[in-house]
Parts: C-alpha cells; sequence; structure tokens
C-alpha cells in the first residue's frame, strides 16, 4: 500500500544511476564499435541473421560488452540469464541450465551471458560445454584479458571472438550531451547546465575510452555543480570535482603488458619521447615504481649491454635513487635513465650469447672438465693431474694464452658472442678479432 502511494513521488523512486538510466536499448543507440555494427559488419549481420551464435566479447571496460549482450538476447526475443564470474559459482551455472531448460520447454531461447569470464577455472569454464554443443543456450563471454590465454581452448573454439575498442574522443562527446540532455530532461531552461568546452575535451581525456566511467563522472560534477548554484562546468570545477585524475590501468591485465612492451620497444628502438611518453602513462596510471626500475634494468642488459656499459649503471643507479627518495622525486632518476637507454647505442649480442649458450647446455650431455682446468687444491689431485699444462695467461704475450683451449673435449667454439659495430661492442670485436689470429698463428707452429 506504502509503495503505491509513493509511486509517482520522484523523491521515493529508486536511485538509477545516470549511466544505467542511458544504456541503449536499440542498436541504432550503441555509440561506437562501428567497425563491428556498421552495415554489414560482422555483429549487425549477426542480429540481422536471426540466428545467434556463441561468442566472447573482448574489450577495456565501460564499451559496452553487457549492454550489446543485453540487446542480442531482446533482437532474438531470448531469454537473458546474466552470471558474474567475480561473485558466481558452479551453482549459478546450474541454476541457469536449470532456467534455460524450462524456457526451452517453453519454446523460447535462452542467451547466457558470464561477464568477467576469464576469472572462471578451467573447471568452471568447461561446465557451459555440454550445453553450448547441445543448443540449450547461446553463450556469450565478457573479458578485459586476452581469449587467447584466459579462456579454455575447448570453449573458445566453440565461440566467434569480437573484440571491441575504446571510444574515441568523437564518440565520447556524443555521449556527454546525451548525458547533459538526459540531466535537464524535465528541468526549466534556466536550470538547465552547461559544459565548456575546455571541460568537455577533459573530461573526454579522464574517461580514457570508457563510456561507463563518462556518463557517472559527467552526473556527479553536475550534480555538485548544482548543489553549489552553478549552472555551467568549467576546467576549473571539473578539477575541483574530480578528486583524482586517473586513468584506466589493469595492473594484472592486459593493458598493463601492452604498455610495458611498448616502453621496452620505444627504448630498443632508440626514441626517448615515445620512451619518456609510455613511462609516464604507467606512473600517471598507477604503476608500482619499483617494478618500473626493475623493467628498465632489464632494458639496459638485454638492449644497451656492452654496447654502453653505463647504461647499466645508470639504470641501477635510478632505481636506487627511486628507493632513497621515493615518489614523486624519484621518478625523475627513473625518466632520464630511460632516456639514456633510449639514446645510448644497442646491441643485443649479449643477451643471445647468453640464451644460445643455454639452449646448448640443456639439450647438450654432461661433459667433463679437461684435465688442464680442474682445480688442485691437495697434493693427490694434483698427482693425479688436474690443472697440469695449464698456461697462466698473465705470463703470456699480450695477457692471452694463444691456442689454449677453454671448452670440454668434443665442443667446438661456438662464437655465441658476436658483437655488434656498435658503441664499445665495436672496440671489443676488434679486440676479439686480434686474440683469434694469435690463436691461428699459435696453432699453425
Amino acid at each position: 500500500m506504502t509503495d503505491d502511494l509513493f509511486a509517482d513521488d520522484p523523491a521515493h523512486r529508486p536511485y538509477v544511476p545516470l549511466a544505467e538510466r542511458l544504456r541503449p536499448r536499440t542498436l541504432a543507440d550503441v555509440v561506437g564499435q562501428t567497425h563491428l555494427l556498421g552495415p554489414d559488419k560482422p555483429l549487425r549481420v549477426a542480429f540481422e541473421s536471426g540466428r545467434p551464435h556463441s561468442m566472447i566479447f573482448w574489450g577495456p571496460p565501460g564499451v559496452g560488452k553487457t549492454t550489446l549482450a543485453r540487446l542480442m538476447a531482446d533482437g532474438f526475443d531470448a531469454q537473458f540469464i546474466a552470471i558474474s564470474a567475480v561473485l558466481g559459482g558452479v551453482k549459478d551455472i546450474r541454476d541457469a541450465v536449470v532456467t534455460a531448460q524450462v524456457a526451452q520447454g517453453q519454446g523460447r531461447r535462452t542467451i547466457l551471458f558470464v561477464d568477467e569470464v576469464h576469472r572462471f577455472n578451467k573447471a568452471q569454464q568447461d561446465a557451459f560445454l555440454p550445453y553450448v554443443e547441445s543448443g540449450l543456450f547461446t553463450f556469450i563471454g565478457a573479458t578485459t584479458e586476452n581469449p587467447s590465454f584466459e579462456v579454455n581452448s575447448a570453449l573458445l573454439s566453440r565461440a566467434r571472438v569480437y573484440v571491441l575498442q575504446s571510444l574515441n574522443a568523437e564518440e565520447l562527446q556524443q555521449l556527454i550531451d546525451r548525458a547533459i540532455n538526459a540531466l535537464n530532461d524535465g528541468q526549466p531552461e534556466s536550470a538547465h547546465m552547461r559544459i565548456h568546452p575546455d571541460a568537455r575535451e577533459q573530461l573526454a581525456a579522464w574517461a580514457d575510452g570508457d563510456a561507463r566511467r563518462l556518463i557517472s563522472a559527467v552526473e556527479v560534477v553536475a550534480e555538485s555543480a548544482q548543489a553549489a548554484g552553478r549552472q555551467e562546468i568549467d576546467a576549473q570545477w571539473l578539477e575541483i570535482s574530480l578528486s583524482q585524475n586517473l586513468r584506466r590501468f589493469d595492473k594484472g591485465g592486459d593493458a598493463f603488458y601492452d604498455q610495458i612492451s611498448a616502453l621496452h620497444k620505444s627504448v630498443r628502438g632508440s626514441d626517448p619521447d615515445a620512451a619518456l611518453y609510455w613511462l609516464s602513462r604507467m606512473l600517471d596510471g598507477g604503476v608500482d615504481a619499483r617494478y618500473l626500475s626493475r623493467r628498465i634494468v632489464r632494458m639496459a642488459w638485454e638492449d644497451i649491454g656492452l654496447a654502453d656499459p653505463r647504461a647499466m649503471q645508470i639504470a641501477n643507479d635510478a632505481a636506487a635513487t627511486y628507493e632513497r627518495l621515493g615518489s614523486p622525486e624519484g621518478e625523475l632518476a627513473l625518466g632520464q635513465a630511460v632516456i639514456y637507454l633510449a639514446v645510448a647505442a644497442k646491441s643485443n649480442a649479449g643477451y643471445n650469447a647468453y640464451n644460445q649458450a643455454r639452449a646448448f647446455v640443456k639439450q647438450d650431455k654432461s661433459r667433463e672438465v679437461p684435465i688442464h682446468l680442474r682445480n688442485a687444491p691437495t697434493k693427490l689431485m694434483k698427482e693425479l693431474g688436474h690443472g697440469h699444462a695449464y698456461r697462466y695467461a698473465h705470463d703470456e704475450p699480450h695477457g692471452y694464452a694463444a691456442g689454449e683451449n677453454y671448452f670440454p673435449e668434443g665442443i667446438r667454439a661456438p662464437r655465441w658472442y658476436r658483437p655488434v659495430p656498435r658503441g664499445l661492442e665495436m672496440k671489443i670485436a676488434e679486440k676479439l678479432a686480434f686474440l683469434r689470429k694469435l690463436d691461428e698463428e699459435a696453432r699453425q707452429k
């Protein structure tokens, strides 16, 4: 009785977030994903065919994965069942199967939507297989992670993967218009909220391609402006209303590893500006600077190597500086280390040599240490010949025992280490060539 009494009173209606109120009800309402929803594009064809198929939506947060699944159910007049892999488990799967069986008995299709499907373990993902194969329901999974790694191959082979993209600046501006119009709807014109062009651009940048985040932000700043008696949201008010400007950065997801990869490749490609950009993006996104400092040290050893040994020292010094100063002061050291690594001479000769040596040892048999290289700390060992005929390099001309062999019997010198003609390795290559010439001369005697 009480519910009926207040049904038309706005003050007593349950709160529905603006993002939910603006959720598209038809395909025409969807902003973005034109590569999938445009004329003759895959998802458009699937909608128009009338024949649903199992699929996986892979994309960042707030790009419409849940919305498209709901629209799919509406378009095919199918029952829609949603499961969250974060909160759900085997019981939820069983309940969904029972509900789908009831609908099937009534001649109705079911679409089972599993959000964050990558969070289900292998056994839970396998539980869907027999029902997908039997056609009891059409499976739609949503994931922010690469399904190649996070979704079982058996389930992946039975579903088509659609990659959803972050919304671009123009699409985000469309959503700002929709959000403001929705907030102004039903209000007198004198109370209408406006957003200054500068603030619009900042909002779009802050949302970082995430529609839900953008709409929620518009709602927050509009409500705070209204409470303060303001009718226009400018850049200054935006900064006040949004307490912290953090870009989307999933520390365990693909975005994280993609940006790490971009940083590393920018350093390897000798582009200091790009390297600084990706470093700043990651710091701005909340990545642990200690992790970055470890990666920077790794880059020095992998991509600069002996072409410029100072790079390793600078990388280590930057890591130590960050440990001493912390954030934000210590981040300057990381930035300068990245610049140095980017402009330094590059060589992966040591990296390649190490990997080749490890691979060889892994597949090769265990070989005896040559008798002349063995340690001889006791009289017995010396009597057994350990260390016999060993040549002390410091006593030889040029400090080098020309013609000596340091490998086990049966292994020819593999020449794993091949210095590149850059930086200090040019000098190293010259020295090695000189020593090998001495070896040839010694063997000819």
